[in-house]
Parts: C-alpha cells; structure tokens; sequence
C-alpha cells in the first residue's frame, strides 16, 4: 500500500499550465520546478553574456539559480513557487528585463 491509500487521500486532479506556450500538466501543491522536471524540462533559464542553461540547483530558495518568468512576472524562484490552473510560466533570459 501507498501513503495516500493509508490515509485514504484524494487529491484535487491534475491541471495544466504552459511553458514557453507548450502545455504541462501540473498537480495541485506542485512547484513550477517539480511540473518542469516531470515534463523533462530541466533547464529554463540562461545566464546573462555567456548564455549558459539554468535550472534548479539548491532547491530551498536560496541561490536564486532558478529564476524563471511566471505570468509575465520575471525573477520568480521556480523551486518554491506554487502552480495555479492556467498559469504560464517562460524561459527567462538574462535578468528578464530585456537586457
């Protein structure tokens, strides 16, 4: 038996979200890295000048190395963000500010 069938868990159901306007789909309470990881995504940002690939490094909201733009919004940490239905989440380049 699982956890979820031990304590008799129903989940909300799954939803989808887009990145880079290709549809995921996400479960409810997941962050905007755990759906990307699970959709094979694993890098979404790159550096500024050298434009290197980015992703999840610290996990935790720390270093900031997983910046990635949420609803327009650049700067957000995709590994402490929480996932709504409809949300579009996109590659940042740079510092996401057209740089």
């Amino acid at each position: 038996m699982n956890p979820m069938e031990l304590v008799q868990a129903r989940p909300d159901p799954a939803f989808t979200v887009t990145f880079d306007g290709r549809e995921i789909v996400a479960l409810p309470g997941q962050t905007v890295a755990a759906a990307l990881w699970a959709s094979g995504v694993t890098s979404w940002r790159s550096t500024r000048g050298a434009v290197l690939p980015r992703g999840v490094f610290c996990g935790t909201g720390v270093c900031f190395d997983c910046l990635v733009t949420v609803n327009g919004r650049p700067n957000q940490r995709a590994c402490v963000i929480p996932l709504h239905p409809g949300d579009a989440i996109g590659t940042q380049r740079g510092t996401g500010h057209d740089d």
